[in-house]
Formats: C-alpha cells, sequence, structure tokens
C-alpha cells in the first residue's frame, strides 16, 4: 500500500480523498493554487505544495508543476480527482516514466477512450451499441453529408470535449455549417484538438451510466447504474441510484454490457461507461470517464463501498475487496448539486465571500463540501459548492429527505446565489417525483418560469 498520496485537485474532491487517505494510514500531500493557500483540504493534510497562480492553466493543468510537486514530497502515487488532469494520458504517461502511480486507468487505454471518436470504435467492437453517427473525424463536407442521412437534430461533438463543453446541437441543414466551425472553435480553444463527429441527437433521452471498478488480477464488476438526466447546459444537477422506472431487465442489460466491455479492453481502477436511453427503452454507448465522478456518492450510500479506498488498493496493486455477488444494493440515494451559480441568469456562476454555511443533518444527510463561513468563492474554478446526498429505503422518502435537508441547508452571501432552490423546484416537479423526467426537464422549468 502506499505511503504519501499527492492530491491534484481542490474543492470538495480534495478534501474527500484526503479523508479516505487518513482512514487508510497513507499520508497526503495536497497540490494546490495561491488562491487555495487557506482551503479546507490544505487544512486537513498532512502536507501542502503551491504549484501556481489562481488559474489553472499556472497550477492544476500544469502538470509539470504538479509532477514536480510529487517529486519533491516524496509521493508514491497521485490521487488526480475529476477534472483537470484526471483524464490527460500525457500526464499519465509522465507519471509513469519517474516511477509515480496516476490512480487510474494506463495511460494508453485512457488515451483511446479519452478520445471520443476512438472509443466509439473501442465499445463498437465490444459490442455496445452506438447511436447512428461517424466513427472517425470528419470535415464539414462529409460531415454534413452525413447529417443529411441521419436526419436532424444531429449533435456535433469535439473529439476530445467533456463535461459537457464542445457539443452544438443542430436541428436543421440550414445551420450545420456555422455550427460545425463554432465547434471546432471552441474544440480547439478548450482542448487543443479542432477535430469534430457527428451523431444523432436525442432531445428527450435519459442520461444513465454504470459505475464499474476492476483490478489488475483480472477482476471486473459494477456497482449498479445511476440516472444523470437532471442536467443544465449538459452538466449534472441531480443524480440517483438506482435509476427509476426503467424497462424491465434493462439495467441489469446495461450493467452486464458495461461490466464485458470494460473487461474487454482492460480497464482498471473505477470508471464510468455512460449511456443514452431512449423513448423505446434501447441505450447507446455514449462515453467512458476514466476517473472518478462527482456524483460517486450516491453509489457509497446504496452500497457501503468506499469507492476511493478501493481506487487506491487496486492502484497499488491489490485486488478488489469484493467481487460481484458481494454487491449488495439497498434502498435509493438522491445527489443534489449546490452550486454557486443564479439561475435566473442561465446558471451563471457567482463568486462571492460566504458569511453563512451551516450544512444540513440528520439520519442519512451526507453533505461533501470544501466551503465554511469566512471562505471566498474563487471566480477560477468550477462553481460547484457542496454535494447533498440522502439515502432511503423508497424513492419518496429519498425525495422528502433531500427536500427537507435543501431547506435546512443555510449558504449565505453577500452577492452569492446557488442551486438550492432550483433543485427544490426540480426534486417538486411532478416529472420528477413520477420518474418520468428526462434530459429536456431543467429546460422545461426554466422556459416555464421565464
Amino acid at each position: 500500500m502506499f505511503e504519501k498520496v499527492l492530491i491534484a485537485n481542490r474543492g470538495e474532491i480534495a478534501l474527500r480523498v484526503a479523508r479516505t487517505c487518513q482512514e487508510m494510514g497513507i499520508r497526503t500531500v495536497v497540490a494546490h493554487s495561491e488562491a487555495d493557500r487557506d482551503s479546507a483540504a490544505v487544512r486537513f493534510a498532512d502536507e501542502s505544495k503551491c504549484i501556481g497562480p489562481a488559474p489553472v492553466k499556472g497550477s492544476y493543468l500544469n502538470a509539470a508543476a504538479v509532477l514536480t510537486a510529487a517529486l519533491q514530497t516524496g509521493a508514491e502515487a497521485i490521487h488526480p480527482g475529476y477534472g483537470f488532469l484526471s483524464e490527460d494520458a500525457d500526464f499519465a504517461d509522465a507519471c509513469a516514466r519517474y516511477g509515480i502511480s496516476l490512480i487510474g486507468p494506463d495511460s494508453e487505454l485512457m488515451a483511446e477512450l479519452g478520445d471520443k471518436s476512438s472509443a466509439r470504435v473501442l465499445m463498437s467492437k465490444a459490442g455496445l451499441a452506438l447511436l447512428p453517427g461517424s466513427l472517425e473525424p470528419l470535415t464539414v463536407g462529409r460531415a454534413r453529408v452525413l447529417a443529411d442521412e441521419i436526419g436532424y437534430p444531429v449533435i456535433i461533438k469535439a473529439v476530445a470535449g467533456g463535461g459537457g463543453r464542445g457539443m452544438s446541437v443542430v436541428d436543421s441543414a440550414a445551420d450545420f455549417t456555422d455550427a460545425f466551425v463554432r465547434t471546432r472553435a471552441i474544440g480547439q480553444t478548450l482542448f487543443g484538438d479542432d477535430r469534430v463527429y457527428v451523431e444523432r441527437y436525442l432531445p428527450t433521452a435519459r442520461h444513465v451510466e454504470v459505475q464499474i471498478l476492476a483490478d489488475t488480477h483480472g477482476r471486473v464488476i459494477h456497482l449498479g447504474e445511476r440516472d444523470c438526466s437532471v442536467q443544465r447546459h449538459r452538466q449534472k444537477l441531480v443524480e440517483e441510484t438506482p435509476a427509476p422506472r426503467l424497462p424491465p431487465g434493462l439495467a441489469d442489460r446495461m450493467c452486464r454490457a458495461a461490466t464485458a466491455a470494460a473487461a474487454s479492453v482492460g480497464y482498471t481502477g473505477a470508471g464510468t461507461v455512460e449511456f443514452l436511453v431512449d423513448e423505446r427503452g434501447e441505450f447507446y454507448f455514449m462515453e467512458v470517464n476514466c476517473r472518478l465522478q462527482v456524483e460517486h456518492a450516491v453509489t457509497e450510500a446504496v452500497t457501503g463501498i468506499d469507492l476511493v479506498r478501493e481506487q487506491i488498493s487496486v492502484a497499488s496493486g491489490h485486488a478488489l475487496s469484493l467481487d460481484q455477488p458481494d454487491v449488495d444494493r439497498r434502498g435509493v440515494a438522491i445527489e443534489c448539486r449546490v452550486n454557486a451559480e443564479d439561475p435566473t441568469l442561465d446558471f451563471r456562476p457567482t463568486a462571492s465571500p460566504i458569511t453563512e454555511f451551516l450544512p444540513p443533518g440528520g439520519p442519512f444527510v451526507r453533505v461533501d463540501s470544501h466551503a465554511f463561513a469566512g471562505y471566498s468563492v474563487p471566480p477560477n474554478y468550477d462553481s460547484l459548492l457542496a454535494k447533498l446526498v440522502v439515502w432511503a429505503p423508497e424513492r419518496d422518502q429519498a425525495i422528502a429527505r433531500a427536500l427537507r435537508a435543501l431547506r435546512e441547508f443555510r449558504l449565505g452571501g453577500p452577492t452569492l446565489r446557488t442551486t438550492a432552490d432550483f433543485l427544490r423546484r426540480v426534486l417538486e416537479h411532478p416529472k420528477f417525483a413520477k420518474a418520468e423526467h428526462n434530459t429536456s426537464l431543467v429546460r422545461d422549468i426554466v422556459s416555464t418560469e421565464a
């Protein structure tokens, strides 16, 4: 087992990883920017190392600075959390060259799965169904012909995109060329890669993903599925497990398909296979996330399994602590992302000092957060302030508990706006209550309130 792990992230995930490391008897180093010098994660860790200024390019995306920090502090492994360098294959390769384990799959597979075009090819060969579209990046002319053949609407995606960025939905042929050029420019600006591909767009699909765990001894298991259909700007707001009201047997088929696909490519560590489910109950591969997901906590709530512990153990060469028959999912868990955003202004991020922070409590309520009274929300990073996770034996009880916890949450500042009240409107919406919602729910709520 590792003796020291460097955490190359910030916010709630850095603190969450550090807590499990402490429970495992592993010393921690938090790599932080100048803006996060007094963060909760830095205060909690055994050591800290400043890796650069507030802007992410000079700190959390500065691979050389992160690797240098690991070498200087004697860390044997780096936990990248999510975002930033967590799926950077070049960084994983550099870590390996210096004898440091990046907690995740190997760099070659990470590169293949991180490229959405090659991932589609790889997963298609593994037997997963794909939406009609291209298996390789296209020029605008070829893409336009394919879009006409598929039928509109289509979606243009950056090959290197992620986190809801680098995507454009096109409703008609007249808009295609402009959208194609715009998406290529976004891909180049955000990801340094202007390649794009095209596939059919499902405007009323459900977004369902499967949590995978795999070790280096050939064992691959799943921990069930999660529904992530409540999204704004194609980024998740509410997640739950199990996914409600799926056709009989569908969840099991998805989980078995995801497990088989992960095994076929030699996946190791924690990962998520994401699918779109159409109105007929057919599911289609969307992408693989080679990292821990923000919403991993709902899976932990229904299984009792610490995913970070399993990640670290597998990366150090140990076998998984359990096999598929040992996975016992009980009850329902819901996660609500409380973001520093103003829903009335198209979820615009808000930077502000926090003058009041009192998270909810009570039975089966978990709050993962790095915030505290006196903390200032910086303008440089993701807007996530807290993840509220609740568990209950039945879904209606879990919704009631989440609503109670959101009402109890006290979070304020001079210019701070959050998604807390909007999340209550989502949970109270009849379509959500009846599990009849899809990825259009947030858009529908916003349009009726406009």
